[in-house]
C-alpha cells in the first residue's frame, strides 16, 4: 500500500489532504509523503513511522540515545555534513547511522568503504539529525570547512586591515551562509538572543532560550573567521564597518520559516575583538492575546478595566527582559479599534502593529521621549504609548498628557508595583500629579514553562517546599522530564506571572503624603494586590511552571 495511503488509514491525513498533496506534485522528483510534509498535512515522525514499517527499520529519538564519541571521530565531517546523517554506535563491527532517508545507499556505501564496517542504518527526523550534527560537530561546520579548504580566502585577523577587505571577506559565499546557519539554528531553537562573543582562545556562540543562555558548539577554526562574520552582521545591519572603537546599534529584517522577523543588533568593542548581541523579534509574539501571556483570575479582570478607562498612566513595571513590551503591546491589540487613534514613541520600535501610528526615537536629531509625546498631543490621539519613563522630563509630559484626557501607556524598571510611585517621585515628580494621573501599575516576570511533551507529575519533597507555598497533603505538581522537543531541558516556552495595583482614594492619599513603601503595600493589598509571588506558586499548583522557576524570578515576599 502506497505511504498516503497507509497516512489516510490510520487518521494522520483526510482524502482532501491526499489529494492536494498528490496535485502538488509537479516534477517526477516530487514524492507524495514529502509534500504532505511540506504542506503542513502530516509531520515528519508520522511518514518516518510508516517508513520505518514498511522497510522494517527503527525509528529512534536522537536526543534521548547515548552517542559514541570515538565514532565521531572515525566517520568524516564531510560525509556527515554531505548526506545529512549521523552516527550513532558501533557494534560487533556494525555501524547505526541516523538518518532522514532511509534509501540514501551512496552514503551507506561510503561509509562501508571508509570504515570496513557494516552500516545498519535508523530512521530520525531532519532536524532531530540536523540538531545532533550541530550540536556534535558544531553549528556551521561544512562552512566553515569549506571556508578553512578555500586558499583564495583571505583570512582577516587585524582589525586595522582596509575596509576593502573586510567587506570583500563578508561578502563571499561560505560567510553569508555561515551567518544564515547561526541565524537558522537560534530561530529553529526559539532563541530570543544569539550572543557572539571572542576570546583570545576562540569565538563562543550562545543563544538565549526561554531567558537562559545556552552555549552551542561550533568547530574552533570559526575563530579565525570572527572578523567576516562581524563585518557580515555589519553589512546587513547598515553600519559602519570601518568604525570599530565605538559601540554600534542597527538591524535588519530576514523571512524564515515563512515568518518575518526583525533582529536587533548591538556591537561592543571588546578586548579581544567585537562582541555582538542580536535580539531576535518574532513579530507573531507580539500579537498574543492577554490570556496567552499567562494573565488570568483577578489580574486579567481588573487590567482589562483600567485599559478601557478613557484616561490616565498605566505602568508595566519590571527589569529587562521580562516581557513588559509584549503586555503592552497585547493591551494596546486588544483596544485598538478604528473609533480610536493610537501613537506610540519607542526606542527601538521593535514589532510594527496594523493600525496603529509608530514613531521611533532618535536622540541624535532631538526626537526623544518628551518631545516625541508633546508632537503627539497635537496629533489628536486618544492612546498614547511611551516606551519607558526615564527621566523627570519625559515623567512630568507623560503625566500632563493623562490629565488632559489621554490614556497612557508606558513602563519603569522597579521590582513590584507599589514602588512604582515612589519611582516617580524619586525622579521629581510632583506627589500631587502623580496621585492624580497613576491608574494602575502592573508589574511582571517571565518564568519558563513545563514542557508539554514529557510533563510527569511527582510528589515534592515536603523539605524543598518553600514556606509560603501552601499545598494539600499529599498534593502532586508537575515537572519536565526533559526531551528533544525541549532540549531535555524540561521547559519549553514562557509565561507570565503578575501583580496589579489599581489605585484607590487611600492610596493617592498615602502618595500625596510620601508614605513609606512598606505602608503602601500594606494599603494596596488591602485594596486587592495580591503579590506576583502568589501568582507564580498558583501557576506552580496549576501545573504549568515549577517552584525552582518562581523561586529564580522572585524574592520571599515580593
Amino acid at each position: 500500500m502506497a505511504l498516503g495511503e497507509v497516512l489516510l488509514k490510520r487518521g494522520k491525513i483526510t482524502a482532501d489532504q491526499l489529494s492536494d498533496a498528490r496535485a502538488s506534485c509537479n516534477k517526477p522528483t516530487d514524492r507524495v509523503e514529502s509534500q504532505l510534509v511540506k504542506m503542513g498535512f502530516a509531520s515528519e515522525l508520522d511518514v518516518l513511522e510508516v517508513v520505518g514499517e514498511q522497510l522494517s527499520i527503527p525509528v529512534i529519538d536522537l536526543g534521548s540515545i547515548e552517542v559514541d564519541r570515538e565514532l565521531l571521530k572515525l566517520v568524516p565531517s564531510r560525509i556527515v555534513h554531505r548526506y545529512r546523517l549521523f552516527p550513532v554506535s558501533r557494534e560487533n563491527g556494525t555501524i547505526r547511522i541516523a538518518t532522514a532517508n532511509a534509501l540514501n545507499l551512496y552514503a551507506f556505501d561510503e561509509i562501508r568503504m571508509l570504515t570496513g564496517s557494516r552500516v545498519e542504518p535508523l530512521l530520525a527526523t531532519e532536524a532531530d539529525v540536523q540538531r545532533s550534527i550541530n550540536k556534535y560537530y558544531g553549528v556551521g561546520g561544512e562552512t566553515i570547512g569549506a571556508m578553512v579548504a578555500d586558499e583564495g580566502i583571505e583570512l582577516v585577523t587585524d582589525v586595522s586591515e582596509e575596509d576593502k577587505d573586510l567587506i570583500e571577506m563578508a561578502q563571499e559565499a561560505t560567510v553569508v551562509r555561515l551567518v544564515n546557519e547561526i541565524l537558522l539554528e537560534a530561530i529553529r531553537d526559539r532563541a530570543s538572543d544569539v550572543h557572539i562573543e571572542p576570546y583570545e582562545g576562540g569565538l563562543k556562540i550562545r543563544y538565549r532560550i526561554d531567558g537562559v543562555l545556552h552555549t552551542t558548539n561550533v568547530p574552533p577554526e570559526i575563530r579565525r573567521f570572527h572578523a567576516a562574520i562581524v563585518s557580515r552582521i555589519k553589512i546587513l545591519s547598515n553600519l559602519n564597518i570601518a568604525e570599530h572603537r565605538l559601540p554600534q546599534d542597527g538591524g535588519f529584517k530576514i523571512r524564515a520559516q515563512n515568518r518575518d522577523i526583525d533582529l536587533r543588533v548591538s556591537i561592543i568593542p571588546a578586548v579581544h575583538g567585537a562582541a555582538v548581541v542580536m535580539r531576535i523579534l518574532d513579530k507573531s509574539s507580539a500579537l498574543l492575546g492577554l490570556e496567552d501571556l499567562g494573565m488570568d483570575g483577578n489580574v486579567l479582570t481588573q487590567f482589562n478595566k483600567i485599559i478601557q478607562q478613557p484616561f490616565g498612566i498605566i505602568l508595566v513595571t519590571g527589569p529587562t527582559g521580562s516581557g513588559k513590551t509584549t503586555t503592552l503591546y497585547s493591551a494596546l491589540n486588544s483596544i485598538k479599534s478604528d473609533k480610536i487613534k493610537i501613537l506610540t514613541v519607542e526606542d527601538p520600535v521593535e514589532y510594527q502593529l496594523d493600525g496603529i501610528n509608530q514613531v521611533q526615537m532618535r536622540p541624535k536629531i532631538g526626537l526623544t521621549f518628551a518631545s516625541g509625546l508633546r508632537a503627539f498631543l497635537r496629533h489628536d490621539p486618544d492612546v498614547i504609548l511611551v516606551g519607558e519613563i526615564r527621566d523627570l522630563e519625559t515623567a512630568e509630559v507623560a503625566i500632563n498628557a493623562s490629565l488632559t484626557g489621554h490614556l497612557v501607556f508606558s513602563t519603569l524598571h522597579t521590582n513590584d508595583a507599589p514602588t512604582a510611585n515612589a519611582r516617580l517621585l524619586d525622579m521629581g515628580v510632583e506627589p500631587f500629579l502623580v496621585s492624580s494621573a497613576i491608574g494602575g501599575v502592573l508589574a511582571q516576570r517571565l518564568v519558563r514553562k513545563i514542557c508539554s511533551d514529557c510533563c510527569e507529575e511527582f510528589t515534592p519533597d515536603p523539605d524543598k517546599i518553600p514556606p509560603d507555598l501552601e499545598l494539600e497533603p499529599g498534593q502532586k505538581l508537575s515537572r519536565g522530564k526533559g526531551c528533544r522537543e525541549c532540549r531535555n531541558s524540561g521547559y519549553r516556552g514562557r509565561l507570565g506571572i503578575f501583580e496589579l495595583m489599581t489605585m484607590n482614594d487611600k492610596l493617592r492619599e498615602m502618595v500625596v503624603r510620601r508614605a513609606s513603601i512598606g505602608d503602601m503595600v500594606v494599603a494596596a493589598q488591602e485594596n486587592g494586590l495580591e503579590p506576583m509571588r502568589t501568582d507564580g506558586w498558583d501557576k506552580v499548583r496549576k501545573g504549568l511552571t515549577s517552584i525552582e522557576e518562581v523561586v529564580r524570578v522572585t524574592k520571599a515576599g515580593l
